[in-house]
This record gives structure tokens, sequence and C-alpha cells, in this order.
């Protein structure tokens, strides 16, 4: 056989695959690569610090750190109020304010505020086992009131604003 003859197509391939090879074999191995930040260590069976952490708990301990726990408990009383008093008095009532222990609540009708004036003591209770004691220590209920001129919880006796052009 003669040397003049046309390589086939296999010969090609061939070549090239063993040429491949050589090269790939010639090349340093690559490491493997460490990612930028500190290195983790071994934390033994629970959870370490870095490790992913429930929105919960991240959420109370930023609470405690920043020390809005006295605030997060008003905020509680009037955002679980429905579940706090229940349906059933939370649709015939709503808390208003909360100043210095007392809690304000507005009743639709006076016959509801009579209502709550004789459950007060037990709405009190509710709010201690569920916000805590120290947060709501008196309860006011009022009735609905019909629109004042009053601004502010001081006023001065009179008839209120009047029309002064003669």
């Amino acid at each position: 056989m003669s040397d003049d003859r046309p390589a086939r197509p296999s010969d090609i391939a061939r070549a090239a695959l063993e040429a491949a090879r050589a090269a790939s074999a010639s090349r340093p191995r690559p490491t493997r690569r460490r990612i930028a930040g500190p290195r983790r260590t071994w934390t033994g069976p629970r959870p370490g610090a870095d490790d992913p952490q429930p929105l919960g708990n991240l959420v109370d301990a930023l609470v405690n750190q920043q020390d809005w726990s006295a605030r997060t408990k008003v905020g509680s009383v009037f955002g679980r109020w429905d579940a706090i008093v229940g349906p059933d008095i939370a649709s015939h009532c709503r808390p208003e304010t909360l100043t210095e222990g007392e809690l304000l609540v507005v009743a639709e009708s006076t016959a509801w505020a009579t209502q709550l004036r004789l459950l007060a003591p037990s709405i009190l209770g509710k709010l201690r086992a569920q916000v805590g004691g120290d947060v709501v220590t008196r309860l006011r209920v009022v009735g609905p009131t019909a629109p004042s001129w009053k601004k502010g919880p001081r006023s001065v006796r009179g008839r209120g604003p009047r029309d002064t052009y003669g």
C-alpha cells in the first residue's frame, strides 16, 4: 500500500482525538476554587449563626436588639384586636387610643358600651394573657358620639364656633 492515497475521515478524527488527549494531559489539573468570604467550619449538629434562620427568629432578635418590645406590644393590641377579644365583640367595637396604660374603646352603640363595661375585667384578663400585663392596665369604654367642634383634650365652655359677621 502506498502513502499517496488520501486520508480517510476516520483517520483524521482519530488523529484529532489523540492530539486533544495529549493537550489535555499536558495541562495542569484545575484546583477547587474557594468562594470569597469567611471560611465555613463545621458547627456540629445544631444550626450555626451563619446558617439560614427562620424569619420570625430574625425579627425577634431585631426587636430585642433595638428595644422595640414595648412598641410591638402596643401595636399587637391594635393589630390583633379581633383575635384577642373574639370576632363577636370586635365587630361591635374598636380600640381607639392607648395612653399611659389606658385603652380607649369606642362601641358602636350605647347598649354595646354598657355591655363592654360589664365585660371589661374579662377583656383586661385576655389582654394580659395575650399581650402582657404591663401594657393595658385600664379599659375605658365610650359609646358613639356626635361630631364635636372640640379640638384636643382641653377646651373652653361656650357656644362654640359661630358666625361673627353681624
